[in-house]
């Protein structure tokens, strides 16, 4: 923006002076802060009575800060105002002595490693709702807070992703069913048609043999030459009976 503003006075161009600055506006160095990301759960379920870990963590392109800090709020199910329960900063952490978890909420992260999370134990019908978590590793200061719904069930429902991946098995077991069903009939069809084959091929084979069996002696009582040998030896023999 200096640079900018002596260009417009050595070209003694006074009247562009504020063009030139509204232009260098734009050529702004980025600040020293950038956007940090937080991660927390969608939604959790959790029985009555029993202690659940809502899990908080945050990608910073920055080393991890001493002076990173966590805060943790609640909004009741059909309330509008969250209240502040929980918050970490200067390495200790602190719990709302006037909050509805001053003596359930129990603080178990690692901030080394990112890491805000908090537990809450016994827990009752009365805390469903939203649990927000905000976390800064300054100089990234900048960032959404990440939010996590608690339902507390006295029997935890099913979730639909546990319903969705047993109904994909069944499907896919089915398929399976299917196609081995598909390849042993093929397989038994393919036997039957072999074995009809090797008997028909057998039975014109024994066809052959017996129709050859059956034309030697034929061709024996058909040959001209023993015909006429069986009629000499014929008369040879009233020949002799003549004579005696």
């Amino acid at each position: 923006r200096v640079l900018c503003w002596l260009t417009s006075v050595i070209q003694g161009r006074w009247s562009s002076e504020l063009l030139w600055v509204s232009a260098c506006e734009y050529l702004k160095l980025p600040q020293q802060s950038e956007a940090i990301v937080i991660y927390t759960g969608w939604e959790r379920h959790a029985l009555v009575g029993s202690d659940i870990r809502l899990s908080c963590s945050f990608f910073s392109w920055r080393w991890t800060s001493e002076d990173v800090t966590f805060s943790w709020s609640y909004r009741p199910d059909g309330a509008r105002d969250s209240i502040s329960i929980f918050h970490y900063t200067g390495g200790a952490p602190y719990v709302d002595n006037k909050g509805p978890f001053r003596d359930r909420l129990e603080f178990v992260g690692n901030p080394a490693r990112r890491d805000g999370s908090i537990l809450l134990k016994n827990l009752d019908y009365g805390d469903n709702g939203t649990f927000t978590c905000d976390a800064k590793n300054p100089p990234d200061i900048v960032g959404r807070a990440s939010s996590v719904r608690l339902l507390v069930f006295e029997k935890v429902p099913i979730q639909a992703g546990v319903i969705t991946g047993a109904i994909i098995g069944a499907v896919l077991g089915l398929l399976v069913l299917i196609v081995v069903i598909y390849y042993l009939m093929r397989f038994l069809v393919a036997r039957r048609v072999f074995n009809l084959s090797v008997s028909k091929h057998g039975r014109k084979g024994k066809g052959k043999e017996g129709s050859q069996q059956r034309q030697v002696p034929a061709l024996s009582i058909g040959d001209p030459s023993k015909l006429k040998a069986a009629a000499s030896e014929k008369k040879k023999q009233e020949s002799r009976k003549d004579k005696k």
